[in-house]
């Protein structure tokens, strides 16, 4: 005999509408993986979480990312030609150049070393997470902020290279100069007492995946810096002091020297 269900009474529909209405339209807890309630902010479009060949990059706080401090697709005021990249170091820009009138322009910190950067150079080797190894000039001039760091630092989260380097040449020897990124969020925009040309992580991740090898660099002169963006955009960013940090706090014990660089 089959076995009927009673239809509820219009007192239990009205009770399990409600409850319905309730769940759909009530507020629902924030998932875990949320990244405003992991991070505390709502990261900007291409500055997110990243996971990178197994390390994780935080996502950028929004206050290092003010104009001019982003990635962004612009229309090139310069003169050289589409596969290249021209740096600006007055201003604090290196720009991919396109070819059809625009360029992707990357906001930059620039050391003391990359100050020195003059003319032309060609990019002729490029590193996913590259280790690092200050050299000896560095240990001589400044041996309080170096020293600890005489033997190296392995690649990963702690490398001042950050998740990316390109090595620049002349005449078919290593420059010693790089285009790398960088963990030191205040220097972009600002010269540093260290380091050549540094970009956020994320940016330096872009950038590399859009370059062959060779690329050529150009270096802008303060000169045609202001004859292009005007007195009043360059020079722009502070001198910073030069950070302390102990190593052990970097990377722990452990000591690789893999790259003779900036």
């Amino acid at each position: 005999m089959p076995v009927t269900t009673p239809a509820p009474s219009r007192r239990t529909f009205i009770a399990l509408a409600g409850s319905a209405a309730l769940s759909a339209c009530g507020p629902k807890p924030p998932a875990a993986d949320d990244p405003v309630t992991r991070y505390g902010f709502t990261p900007v479009e291409g500055y997110g979480p990243l996971d990178d060949n197994g390390y994780h990059l935080p996502p950028i706080p929004p206050n290092y990312l003010e104009w001019p401090n982003r990635r962004q697709l612009v229309f090139y005021e310069g003169e050289r030609p589409a596969g290249t990249i021209e740096i600006d170091p007055h201003a604090k820009f290196l720009y991919w150049i396109i070819g059809d009138g625009t360029a992707w322009r990357y906001p930059i910190a620039v050391g003391r070393a990359g100050l020195t950067l003059r003319g032309q150079t060609t990019i002729r080797r490029k590193e996913v997470w590259p280790g690092w190894q200050p050299t000896a000039n560095m240990l001589r001039t400044q041996p309080e902020v170096y020293g600890p760091f005489a033997r190296g630092v392995p690649g990963g989260l702690a490398s001042p290279l950050g998740a990316r380097a390109l090595y620049l040449y002349r005449g078919g020897k290593d420059s010693h100069y790089r285009i790398h990124g960088t963990n030191d969020l205040d220097s972009i925009g600002n010269s540093g007492s260290a380091g050549c040309i540094r970009l956020f992580n994320h940016d330096i991740i872009d950038l590399f995946d859009r370059i062959d090898i060779p690329t050529e660099v150009n270096i802008r002169t303060l000169e045609d810096s202001q004859r292009l963006l005007g007195p009043a955009n360059t020079p722009r960013g502070v001198e910073l002091p030069p950070k302390i940090i102990s190593p052990e706090t970097i990377y722990g014990a452990t000591n690789v020297a893999t790259d003779p660089g900036t």
